[in-house]
């Protein structure tokens, strides 16, 4: 089993730093949010899956962007309810379009975070060309 190791150090208010075997990041009312940083994982997570399966496919693009959206329910503990995920795709032929569309569902399934999510929300993912 992996182990993942990080520690937090805060101030003795919500502003603080986490710190990575690879690189840290403040966290805090002014920096970046708890739910900023699970939706950056739920995309990096994604992203790193999706590239694993379209490297198999032997399938090219030139580059890619994901904006994600999160609802949370009003009753506490206030989790996700619904997720939404756009992802743009630049730089593919038409003919291997259908190829990626199943690569970013594969993507979808094998993600360990997004399976963690689904969990408590309805995740919705888009996936569209340029």
């Amino acid at each position: 089993m992996a182990v993942e190791n990080i520690v937090l150090n805060f101030s003795n208010s919500f502003s603080g730093k986490m710190i990575a075997p690879n690189g840290e990041v403040n966290i805090g009312k002014e920096e970046l949010r708890p739910y900023n940083l699970l939706l950056g994982a739920l995309g990096s997570c994604f992203y790193a899956t999706f590239l694993d399966i379209v490297k198999k496919k032997r399938l090219s693009f030139s580059e890619a962007s994901i904006t994600i959206s999160g609802n949370k329910r009003e009753k506490v503990p206030t989790t996700l309810e619904t997720v939404e995920m756009d992802f743009v795709i630049k730089g593919v032929e038409k003919e291997n379009q259908d190829k990626f569309i199943k690569s970013a569902e594969l993507g979808a399934k094998y993600c360990s975070i997004h399976e963690t999510i689904s969990k408590v929300a309805n995740i919705k993912l888009n996936v569209r060309f340029e």
